[in-house]
């Protein structure tokens, strides 16, 4: 089914971060100025959310967002995790649901993806919300002395953090899975301050896959995180999405940080697709660095072609 670019209408959330669009059904044939105001949704609100998309299977999923970019494969680390090549399933029947940590998607290879399409299959009656936290409002927030200093940081970040210590998702039987994470180590130098490829603008770029600031003890690296942190976390930064079956998240990875509650009993199945990303870049100018591990089998890095131009002129 085609959408009317004139049917395509954003509510926001709240001033910070988070809108729903209405009229669109989601899937591999939509029109390319429906794909555009999406992108320019996506730029200005950071994450969009989608009610009623039962008619997107597995395929149209893959589909509609190769409309936004090539893809990535479902793991820098791991063997398909379902039976798509390219697509990841949580399921809570498969994996423990500890997800309870703030974290910006596979930020362990040197060019995280760009976008993340989430789709919610079967949810538990109670409990099983995301949050999302803006990173550029973050930043902008911080007072202008500490910006000047966290623009100069870097920092390194890796697999070994959430996966091999269990701190995020781990299969019930993990032994397999623990083994072939600890043989694929990957390590990403990354500056702390991102500059946007499409808005410009600076964002906070941390997460639960953080290691160290660079030149830092681990106490003081600690420190420092944990005030960022706290700025990222405010609930005035953030919104909150309890989930009904069909509907679909996306957000941008490169300007938000995510936390999937694991409040829940019950069975949750969602299906995810990343969009491929380019490499981060700092204030300096210095893009992100592999220290160790090859993510070339992971996905091509990607720029897509900046929309900033549009964000003017385009309604809120």
């Amino acid at each position: 089914m085609k959408t009317s670019p004139f049917s395509f209408n954003v509510r926001r959330l709240n001033p910070t971060i988070g809108a729903v669009v209405d009229g669109v059904a989601l899937g591999e044939d939509l029109p390319s100025e429906t794909v555009t105001q999406i992108r320019l949704a996506l730029l200005r609100h950071r994450v969009i959310f989608f009610r009623g998309q039962q008619h997107l299977d597995d395929a149209g999923q893959l589909a509609f967002a190769r409309l936004l970019g090539p893809l990535t494969a479902s793991s820098a680390v791991t063997k398909d995790l379902g039976d798509l090549e390219k697509t990841i399933v949580i399921d809570s029947n498969q994996f423990r649901p500890q997800t309870n940590a703030w974290h910006t998607d596979t930020t362990y290879v040197d060019h995280p993806p760009a976008f993340a399409v989430l789709r919610a299959l079967s949810l538990p009656a109670l409990g099983g919300d995301t949050v999302w936290a803006n990173t550029v409002t973050a930043y902008q927030e911080l007072p202008a002395a500490f910006r000047t200093f966290v623009d100069q940081l870097r920092a390194t970040h890796t697999n070994t953090f959430d996966y091999a210590r269990g701190d995020a998702l781990a299969p019930s039987d993990s032994s397999d899975y623990v083994d072939s994470i600890n043989t694929k180590r990957f390590v990403t130098d990354h500056p702390v301050v991102r500059v946007h490829p499409e808005t410009g603008e600076r964002s906070l770029l941390l997460g639960s896959l953080l290691d160290r600031i660079i030149g830092f003890t681990a106490r003081d690296s600690a420190g420092i995180v944990s005030l960022l942190q706290a700025h990222i976390e405010r609930q005035d930064n953030t919104v909150r999405w309890t989930w009904a079956e069909g509907d679909v998240a996306i957000w941008d990875n490169r300007a938000t940080q995510h936390y999937a509650i694991a409040d829940y009993d019950e069975h949750r199945l969602m299906r995810r697709v990343s969009v491929a990303g380019d490499v981060p870049v700092g204030v300096d100018g210095t893009p992100s660095r592999a220290l160790s591990g090859d993510s070339s089998n992971y996905s091509p890095i990607f720029a897509p072609p900046s929309l900033a131009h549009l964000l003017v002129s385009s309604p809120a």
